[in-house]
């Protein structure tokens, strides 16, 4: 062997050696596929490597452990298919990763770098490209992946934030996830998870020693956390140990959780020390706005006071996110005060929770802080921190999050305790949770005795010119209580007016039923009571204005355009039954409609039905499943029999007045006005002589008879004769026939004979009350009830 030879192997030994032992690449080298580089430390290694469950590969710094962690990646979006790919110093200067064609697959793609640069590892993991002066041209710290080092920067400007870690798509995967992280660039800052732009989680503002939004943040971070604010408003995150020699990181993985990572020299091993999203209540919004999230709440959602859920349906489903809306206005929403002169605007603690997110900083000292917050109508809340300064907010609250134990802050709910505009008109009856009526004393004296803070209060003219002072070419209806008529408010919101006749003493009782009740339920399938106006001898409800006008019309009208196919009818009866469930078993007053009938049910743009008309409704307690009257009122052929002959109501009564509804729109006919020549039966008689003689099918509107599933609409008209059954206890819940006709429940019970199923005869009817409707683009109370 000559000893060139000899030479050129020990050159070659030697230049491998180097290149697996050195931290520094320069631009007379090159590392291949199996080759490395690493730290002084050797704590890091720059190395190509293949995910787990791929063959691809990847160029990025890992930890020199035998366990393959991977916390930054060079060509994450452009993996090489094989093993000839190279890591070198460019021709221009840059640090770039290339194919076995040469072919360049990534760079540091620095636009001023020069010849003779290098590129080098450094003991905290950072891989810096470097001139032949020493200064720094590119670092992978200000080009993260998926992982925060110690002493490595989380920066934000002024407007965004610039150093984001980003999510790989998969544990095989290194590419970009839909997950980012960073610190959101507000003048108080916190770290953000985002679910592509939406926030996913958050840690709360920063108060110079904490995130006041992690749980237990000083027993869970044994490390020194801090986060740095420059005078241009920029503002940087870090995190260092002060051995620094020890292996930890936090990473955000691609599922979007962040979670911080130790090495165990004990098990050689990584060992999950923290994570941000423990539980459910740690998703960013879980509840929506103005709803608390608490884990050991077996609800785990829940409103703040004086809210509600504004879809209880989908909270019904554990949907939570559409949030809560005010059930009770604060003064300012009501327009009468924007001072702090009126003292009915008070604050609700709420005690050690994570704070809302967006707050806006003010400089108020801590004894001032509530009441500027008090007289500015914006401030829907305000929390003080010692090292933060006094926290207000605007708009929606969102993500607030109950804690146990250490941590959190106290935040302030603006809310309106209303003076009592009245004494004692309106009080729950002795034992029967019925509202009790004093007929003394006018009208306004009577308004101003109940208790009319959750309800907007509209002055006469504004009223009067919405309505073209009140013109008949505006008018919806008339009935025995007074006129519907069309309005448009000066901000164009087109509002339905309810005029009560002076002349109508019963009417005002029913007035002020409605005011009560139905200014305490919020529901996508109840009718919106706007707000209401009583000067003088005049009384009035404002509701949502309903375009298409009641189910009534829509299925009775001889005039009407065209039927509702069997998809819309569906849609009807169910939004029906919700609305229903609301009442009785959802809302935070249980309520006995006594009234339900086509023409309360109003139609929005889209068909969506919506229960109106208040005036004869009930409240019950929480333990109370019937109650009885001496006063029958409502509307024959809608009446359940027990509430018809014996003044006995209860749910379900309710229950009975839905299966004649889910009959009448099936059926397409009317129950009230239905005459069968042959036998002298009522629209129950004939529907269930169709049932006995296996003729179902002769029961359906014909004009959708060929839109419907048969299956389908049997199973709706068998709920409905269980509906409708004579005895109550016979009837199932609301809650059972909705569950029935989503088929949850798939076997439904035989049905015995449904009451009523003769006509009532000329003096039978006169014994029950008589009801007598007109049509109308909004139904609302526009049927004139008597008394027996």
């Amino acid at each position: 062997m000559s000893l060139l030879y000899q030479f050129l192997v020990l050159l070659q030994f030697s230049y491998l050696k180097f290149c697996t032992c050195t931290d520094t690449l320069t631009s007379t080298h090159l590392i291949k596929d199996h080759d490395t580089i690493i730290s002084n430390n050797t704590n890091f290694k720059l190395a190509f490597f293949s995910p787990a469950n791929s063959t691809s590969r990847y160029v990025g710094i890992l930890y020199n452990t035998p366990v393959q962690t991977a916390i930054w990646v060079a060509n994450r979006d452009k993996p090489l298919n094989d093993t000839f790919g190279t890591v070198a110093i460019s021709e221009d200067g840059n640090l770039a990763v290339l194919d076995g064609q040469q072919q360049l697959i990534w760079s540091s793609n620095v636009s001023n770098s020069m010849a003779n640069s290098s590129a080098q590892l450094l003991d905290n993991g950072n891989l810096v490209l470097l001139d032949k002066s020493g200064r720094t041209l590119w670092q992978s710290f200000e080009h993260p992946s998926d992982s925060v080092l110690q002493n490595m920067r989380i920066a934000v400007s002024n407007t965004h934030a610039t150093s984001l870690i980003t999510s790989w798509k998969s544990p095989s995967d290194p590419s970009v996830g839909i997950y980012s992280g960073g610190i959101n660039p507000p003048n108080i800052p916190q770290l953000v998870v985002w679910n592509g732009s939406n926030p996913h989680w958050r840690s709360g503002p920063w108060n110079r020693q904490k995130f006041i939004g992690i749980h237990n943040m000083h027993s869970v971070y044994g490390i020194g956390v801090d986060l740095v604010r420059g005078d241009d408003g920029s503002a940087y995150l870090t995190f260092s140990y002060a051995n620094a020699s020890i292996r930890t990181h936090f990473f955000l993985d691609s599922e979007g959780n962040l979670s911080r990572r130790d090495w165990n020299y004990g098990k050689e091993d990584w060992e999950i020390t923290w994570t941000a999203i423990k539980s459910e209540c740690d998703v960013y919004g879980k509840c929506g706005a103005f709803g608390s999230c608490d884990i050991q709440d077996s609800r785990l959602c829940t409103c703040l006071e004086g809210f509600e859920p504004k879809n209880i349906h989908e909270w019904s489903r554990k949907n939570w996110t559409s949030g809560c809306e005010r059930r009770t206005l604060s003064q300012c929403e009501r327009n009468t005060s924007t001072s702090n002169q009126d003292k009915n605007d008070r604050f609700l603690k709420l005690t050690a929770v994570k704070v809302p997110d967006f707050p806006e900083l003010s400089h108020a000292p801590e004894s001032a802080c509530g009441s500027e917050c008090l007289n500015n109508c914006s401030c829907v809340a305000y929390a003080y921190d010692s090292g933060i300064g006094c926290m207000q907010w605007s708009g929606n609250l969102i993500d607030i999050v109950k804690f146990r134990g250490s941590g959190g802050v106290d935040l302030y709910v603006r809310a309106y305790f209303g003076k009592k505009i009245t004494s004692d008109l309106f009080s729950y009856g002795r034992g029967k949770n019925s509202l009790e009526y004093s007929h003394e004393g006018s009208p306004q004296e009577k308004i101003n005795q109940v208790k009319l803070e959750e309800l907007p209060v509209f002055r006469f003219e504004k009223l009067a010119e919405a309505t073209e002072n009140f013109h008949a070419a505006q008018k919806l209806g008339q009935g025995g209580f007074g006129a519907v008529y069309k309005g448009k408010l000066s901000d164009g919101q087109e509002i339905a007016v309810k005029r009560l006749s002076r002349s109508s003493r019963q009417g005002m009782e029913e007035f002020m039923n409605e005011v009560v009740v139905i200014s305490k339920l919020q529901h996508r399938n109840l009718v919106r009571l706007l707000g209401c106006c009583v000067e003088g001898e005049e009384k009035m409800l404002i509701y949502e204005y309903m375009p298409n006008r009641s189910l009534d019309a829509l299925l009775f009208d001889p005039l009407k355009q065209q039927s509702p196919d069997w998809e819309k009818r569906r849609n009807i009866i169910e939004g029906i039954g919700r609305g229903l469930l609301y009442l009785h078993r959802d809302s935070r007053l249980r309520i006995i409609h006594r009234d339900l009938k086509a023409s309360n049910i109003l139609l929005d743009e889209e068909l969506n039905p919506k229960i109106s008309d208040f005036g004869l409704a009930r409240i019950f307690g929480g333990s109370q499943d019937h109650a009885n009257t001496v006063r029958v009122v409502g509307t024959y052929g809608y009446m359940a029999p027990e509430y018809a002959m014996e003044g006995r109501f209860s749910e379900k009564s309710d229950v009975f007045s839905f299966g004649v509804l889910l009959l009448e729109i099936v059926s397409g006919r009317r129950n009230t006005s239905f005459y069968h020549d042959e036998h002298d039966l009522s629209l129950l008689g004939y529907a269930w002589k169709l049932w006995n003689e296996d003729e179902l099918v002769k029961l359906v509107d014909p004009s959708i008879s060929e839109s419907c599933s048969q299956m389908d609409i049997l199973r709706y008209i068998h709920v409905g004769f269980l509906c409708v059954q004579e005895v109550a206890r016979d009837r199932p819940t609301i809650s059972t026939v909705l569950s029935m006709l989503s088929s949850e429940i798939k076997d439904l019970p035989t049905p015995r004979q449904p009451a009523f199923t003769e006509r009532q005869t000329s003096s039978e009817t006169m014994f029950l009350q008589q009801s007598r409707t007109r049509y109308s683009i909004n139904y609302l109370s526009v049927t004139t009830v008597e008394g027996r």
